[in-house]
């Protein structure tokens, strides 16, 4: 018994808080995509990808037009979504790396605040002990084969204990490779429009059919999970929420600091507070998404604290106050880091860095001296070598092709105007001051981050000790 309020330790006193307030917690079910590219889907523009779920979560709820991920692979993009931190400070920024071992994360924040916490299909994360969610199974990666996730789990979950408000994350495999899931037929290859930062051959074509395909399915499976908030009778205080991860396969997508790497599709509906059918353009990370929450399901999150010893504040920061209604930027930038070494056939040692605002970004290739190589699924290997074929493709889609692997130290594009960043201005004299500046701050926010460039990729490998057992060795 707690005789006093001195008695009572300061995380203790938050769960009591929100203990009073229950009924006021939502429901948060968390639907997590895997190499989606932010722009194939219906509300974000695209002319030709059927998404009509997600369609509808976008008219019911708000569009983030802006959020992004700190980098463009599986495993590091979902250990910052769950801790709050940014790769290189959490451990996890090479692949299938595992975060420091005093490292905590989104399971044990919302257990103290009274949730069941529970995940099905892809984890992506380790050690296992610094992410307690309970596990409902589904695979880690996916051959297109049977089922990857058997979304009933996720429906007995919810239905399980209705006492107390749940988080759950449902992720599933889709779309990542190798593209077999879906009706290739309802796409037409001569009828699509290829996004420009892809050069348009024959075999783009083919590849983005069996690719929308497979994003139509996953489509279906958020319209399941709408169906099972629907059932669960609390749709109004209930927080779905749909990311796309990051980028697909394809070159200039997964594994690069460029926008179709790093953005990320994220539509949130909560009736209770969300207006419908509206947007943002404020900048976000994955790393914010934490603290939101948190702060959501009542907790303060200027106490949250992301290792064991409560001395290490969250990178992210909650934007709250845009769900409500009050458009509000939480960051004045938005930061990337890629790390090769550790990828399977990726190159030893090519570090790339990012850092954007509403206008601009500057990428810096530290080791840009050296080839960018990366492994690649066998669709997006076959269809890079197709784009170096000289006397098929354009001049201008040549050069671009060859940017892809051979890269200059700097650099620099208008992304309001280009957001295909398919024009660098690094060299433009009259962008000087902004190159200058954003360099200066991009090194300053590598230093708070312990982020030593080539010195920290050369240390890559050994953040891969210890359980990874939990993902498939030597896959993306």
């Amino acid at each position: 018994k707690l005789n006093s309020k001195k008695d009572i330790k300061p995380n203790q006193k938050e769960t009591m808080a929100v203990s009073n307030k229950i009924e006021k917690q939502p429901d948060i079910l968390f639907f997590l995509a895997d190499d989606m590219m932010s722009i194939a889907c219906e509300p974000y523009g695209s002319p030709d990808v059927h998404t009509p779920n997600l369609a509808q979560l976008a008219k019911e709820g708000i569009c983030f037009d802006n959020m992004n991920n700190a980098t463009a692979m599986c495993g590091p993009t979902r250990q910052s979504l769950y801790t709050g931190l940014f790769p290189v400070k959490n451990g996890s920024y090479p692949n299938h790396a595992q975060v420091y071992e005093n490292i905590i994360s989104i399971a044990q924040h919302f257990n103290k605040l009274g949730y069941r916490v529970a995940l099905l299909g892809k984890q992506h994360y380790a050690p296992l002990e610094n992410f307690p969610f309970e596990y409902l199974g589904g695979r880690n990666s996916d051959n297109g084969e049977g089922q990857d996730i058997e979304l009933k789990d996720a429906e007995k979950f919810m239905n399980r204990d209705k006492s107390k408000p749940y988080l759950l994350f449902v992720c599933t495999n889709q779309p990542h490779s190798p593209w077999n899931r879906g009706n290739p037929d309802q796409y037409k290859a001569k009828k699509l429009t290829v996004p420009t930062f892809l050069v348009d051959t024959k075999e783009t074509r083919q590849a983005l059919v069996r690719y929308y395909a497979e994003i139509t399915y996953a489509d279906s499976l958020v319209g399941d999970c709408m169906k099972f908030v629907e059932t669960y009778g609390n749709k109004d205080n209930t927080m779905m929420i749909f990311a796309s991860e990051h980028g697909s396969s394809l070159p200039f997508g997964k594994w690069t600091c460029y926008n179709m790497g790093l953005k990320s599709a994220f539509i949130v509906r909560w009736p209770k507070v969300i207006k419908a059918n509206t947007r943002t353009d404020i900048l976000a990370q994955y790393i914010d998404v934490l603290p939101t929450l948190y702060e959501a399901a009542g907790g303060n999150p200027s106490n949250l604290r992301g290792d064991k010893n409560n001395s290490m504040p969250l990178d992210g920061k909650s934007f709250l106050s845009t769900l409500k209604g009050k458009s509000k930027e939480v960051r004045d930038y938005v930061y990337g880091v890629q790390t090769t070494r550790g990828i399977a056939n990726g190159s030893d040692n090519y570090p790339v860095r990012s850092i954007q605002d509403h206008h601009y970004k500057l990428v810096w290739n530290l080791n840009y001296k050296d080839e960018f190589l990366c492994s690649s699924s066998k669709h997006g290997a076959k269809l890079y070598e197709t784009w170096l074929n000289e006397s098929e493709v354009s001049p201008n889609d040549y050069k671009h092709a060859q940017l892809y692997r051979n890269r200059p130290e700097f650099e620099l594009y208008d992304i309001a105007s280009d957001p295909y960043e398919l024009k660098n201005l690094a060299d433009e004299k009259s962008l000087a001051n902004i190159k200058q500046k954003m360099f200066k701050d991009l090194k300053a926010w590598m230093d708070e981050q312990g982020d030593k460039g080539i010195e920290t990729e050369l240390k890559a490998l050994t953040r891969f000790k210890g359980d990874t057992t939990n993902w498939k060795k030597g896959g993306d």
